[in-house]
């Protein structure tokens, strides 16, 4: 029953993306592949005051890689960029194995099943990986476009 709801949540995210599209204005824009699948993913944010105000996404590629950017758009908006580190800290380690924390990642607990299915990790992964790839470089003071891959694994 659990995992029809799980399944549930992830088509309804492929299906009725949240979040997708360009963002005008944005300092983070990061293009991030996936070689062994071919899911491609560009995202875009906005960042005042050390908060995540606006994050969007377009991409093609698999229902997982597509229902995780969706998810994390929503997960990460609103978030100061140390919550949003702690967020993708805690996605990574579940998607590796370790137990969930239910509370902090709420509906992106949906995912967990993919972790049986070691090839599609790195699906559920590109989004996030982008997303860390995205903020460093804004952290560090550089807004030009970057690349990120799964191959730079989160």
């Amino acid at each position: 029953m659990l995992q029809e709801l799980y399944q549930e949540i992830i088509l309804d995210h492929y299906a009725h993306p949240r979040n997708r599209g360009r963002l005008e204005g944005a300092e983070v824009v990061v293009e991030g592949v996936n070689p062994s699948c071919g899911d491609e993913i560009s995202l875009f944010a906005r960042v005042r005051d050390g908060v995540v105000e606006e994050v969007r996404f377009e991409g093609k590629g698999c229902s997982i890689s597509q229902a995780s950017a969706s998810m994390m758009t929503e997960a990460v908006r609103g978030k100061t960029l140390a919550a949003v580190r702690e967020l993708v800290d805690r996605f990574r380690r579940m998607m590796h194995g370790e137990p969930p924390d239910e509370e902090a990642l709420g509906e992106l607990v949906a995912l967990q099943g993919v972790r049986r299915f070691p090839v599609r990790v790195k699906c559920a992964t590109l989004a996030w990986v982008a997303l860390e790839r995205g903020l460093s470089e804004y952290e560090c003071g550089r807004t030009a476009q970057v690349v990120a891959s799964t191959e730079d694994e989160l």
